[in-house]
């Protein structure tokens, strides 16, 4: 399925939000026009070389990509960029605060000089605002967010373990834009998307806020186990492997009073009658679950716990998901082509049917001469601003 086949998307794009953005879109067929400074590229190319040579983070974000190395601070870099964007229907940027706008990128003047095009900034924090100017990295969005007060161990705090401020911008400029296409469909007009990390991970945080709203006190750090729902959590067999387990209502915790545990009488003791009731002594509940746990493998827990039913997991490992039977059997393992090799990728939620786009990793200004060529440069011209630094 790609619906946005002869969509054009061109991206001022750097490190996670905007480009995890932009592949959304290619992943569904739209055209992504990935705009780089020519010798290094976007910066997230130098993250590390985990991913078979090159960045995991790379590698992860711009499959099914065109790379065009281009000086835009240069005039003739940016007569190319604005020649560019009269051919798209998108531009996304995640620059510097402020540095679209003192380009003459800046989403007024493009729409006034493109009123189809859709126009969509992504920040840390947005515009107007005290903290307009502010560098924001992930875990700084993360920890303004309130994120960490959430986070970790009642010891310390702790961060996610991916870029979820990044991922979350990046989701919601994405959905943005697919609703802004239907819109342009149905008026022909396009709009301008303001995305700010800060906003779309307070969006994540509304179980929390709404939680200690009023100054009531927060959801406590419960490391691995659901801060206000117990037992919900990690617990370890007696085989040393650690499974998780959830109770998210009454008639699960019958069940797995009679049938996990073998003691019924423990469903209606007044210590353990209710969630909020096992919340308030999950010390000594958590015990008495911890000492049946150790009398089981891993295994066997698991299996018990599905005969309830209760929901269970397995912590996986990061080598065991790439290997995860859920996944293969239903044929999300892939492959897309890099600059070193064919590299592993899971194909996007959602779409069935036909075969994902899996197209490759660009290398740093692989589709430079193609482009400018789309254009009208001659190959003379293509080899002068190429010689010069501008592409």
């Amino acid at each position: 399925m790609q619906p946005l086949r002869g969509i054009t998307v061109v991206s001022l794009e750097q490190a996670v939000a905007a480009p995890y953005a932009s592949r959304q879109l290619a992943d569904l067929g739209a055209r992504v026009i990935k705009v780089e400074r020519p010798g290094s590229g976007d910066f997230a190319r130098a993250y590390d070389t985990r991913a078979r040579g090159l960045s995991s983070h790379f590698v992860w974000v711009n499959r099914n990509k065109e790379s065009l190395t281009l000086d835009f601070k240069d005039p003739r870099g940016m007569n190319v960029l604005r020649r560019l964007i009269t051919g798209a229907d998108v531009f996304l940027q995640n620059l510097a605060p402020g540095a679209a706008a003192r380009a003459g990128l800046g989403a007024d003047e493009l729409r006034e000089r493109h009123p189809a095009l859709i126009v969509c900034d992504i920040s840390g924090y947005g515009a107007p605002g005290p903290y307009e100017g502010r560098k924001a990295y992930d875990l700084m969005v993360q920890s303004e967010a309130g994120l960490l007060s959430v986070t970790g161990t009642p010891e310390e705090m702790a961060k996610v373990g991916v870029s979820v401020s990044d991922i979350a911008a990046g989701m919601y400029a994405y959905s943005s834009v697919l609703a802004a296409l239907l819109e342009r469909g149905r008026t022909g007009c396009g709009t301008h998307l303001d995305v700010s990390m800060l906003e779309a991970t307070v969006e994540w945080m509304g179980f929390p806020l709404y939680y200690a709203l009023d100054g009531a006190e927060p959801p406590p750090r419960a490391g691995a186990a659901h801060a206000t729902i117990h037992p919900y959590g990690p617990y370890t067999a007696g085989d040393g492997s650690v499974v998780m387990m959830a109770i998210q209502n009454e008639r699960e915790w019958h069940g797995f009073c009679a049938r996990f545990l073998n003691r019924p009488e423990l469903a209606g003791h007044p210590h353990y009658a209710t969630n909020a009731d096992r919340n308030a002594h999950r010390e000594e509940l958590g015990a008495l679950i911890a000492a049946r746990f150790a009398e089981l493998t891993g295994a066997e827990a698991l299996e018990l716990l599905s005969a309830v039913p209760v929901a269970n997991a397995r912590v996986s490992t990061l080598a065991e998901v790439w290997e995860h039977p859920q996944l293969a059997a239903r044929g999300r393992r892939h492959e897309v082509p890099t600059p070193t090799g064919p590299v592993p990728a899971f194909a996007p939620p959602g779409p069935t049917g036909a075969a994902p786009r899996m197209e490759a990793v660009p290398a740093l200004g692989e589709h430079t001469r193609a482009i400018l060529g789309e254009l009208g440069l001659s190959g003379e011209e293509i080899d002068v601003l190429v010689a010069q630094g501008v592409a």
